[in-house]
């Protein structure tokens, strides 16, 4: 059996405050897998570094996983202070593989985020990017959805009454944006296979766009598109973790 790769995952004010396994406005919550406590040490005094030890919420574990060579430098260089730019963010990093998504306030931060990361590794690191420039139009559907989830019936791509109630109230706001297209992006909880995952979340933003289409929104403004379970925003340890996972996400295009 092969051996599991170290991770870390970073969510930094992706959520409001309820729980430990959810990340508020000031919080950055870092979860994951390290084969050491050493390790562990290091990654913690860096992000104490960055964010103040108040603002740290860790939720680590060790285990029987396998670093690449000289794995907690590489974190710790990953960790540099241009990260701070990026808010409603996670820094994913498994094994040689890092994944950084999250808002920046401008084009030229955006460059400078990724050319300070790119620098400080060796070749056999990955870096993928769903960095975006934040808009005030952002802004308003993120403050419209806030803690709310859309919610479908289990396993299915079925709004519930609750999850209808939820895009009514965004309605209004969604119709009077003046951005040409709308993404709207399904997530589900880690629960299930990896495919199955995936074109169920998919399947969930084509229900909304089909509700929102029907509801005066032109469906050429609206993209739809499904991540499975890759993009967490809380543990998927617990049930309430799970249920902020299975959500629907709406991005202005850019």
């Amino acid at each position: 059996m092969r051996a599991l790769a170290a991770s870390l995952l970073l969510s930094a004010g992706l959520a409001a405050a309820g729980n430990r396994s959810e990340p508020g406005p000031d919080q950055v919550l870092v979860t994951g897998t390290v084969p050491d406590e050493a390790t562990r040490a290091l990654v913690l005094q860096r992000l104490h570094e960055l964010y103040g030890a108040q603002r740290v919420v860790d939720q680590i574990a060790i285990g029987s996983v396998v670093a690449p060579p000289q794995w907690s430098q590489h974190v710790r260089n990953i960790l540099g202070p241009e990260i701070r730019q990026v808010s409603r963010g996670q820094l994913s990093v498994r094994g040689t593989q890092i994944d950084l998504q999250g808002e920046v306030p401008n084009e030229a931060q955006r460059q400078q985020v990724l050319s300070a990361m790119a620098t400080r590794l060796n070749p056999t690191y990955t870096v993928r990017s769903a960095l975006r420039v934040g808009t005030g139009e952002q802004s308003l559907i993120d403050q419209a959805l806030a803690n709310r989830i859309v919610e479908f019936e289990p396993g299915s791509s079925v709004l519930t009454p609750a999850g209808r109630s939820v895009l009514d109230q965004m309605l209004p706001i969604l119709m009077r944006l003046s951005a040409k297209r709308i993404e709207i992006i399904g997530h589900t909880d880690a629960l299930g296979a990896p495919d199955a995952n995936l074109a169920l979340s998919l399947a969930r933003a084509d229900a909304v766009r089909n509700y929102l289409q029907a509801r005066g929104i032109d469906a050429q403004r609206l993209a739809i598109s499904g991540v499975g379970s890759a993009r967490p925003v809380a543990s998927n340890d617990t049930p309430e973790g799970r249920a902020r996972n299975r959500r629907i996400e709406f991005r202005i295009s850019q």
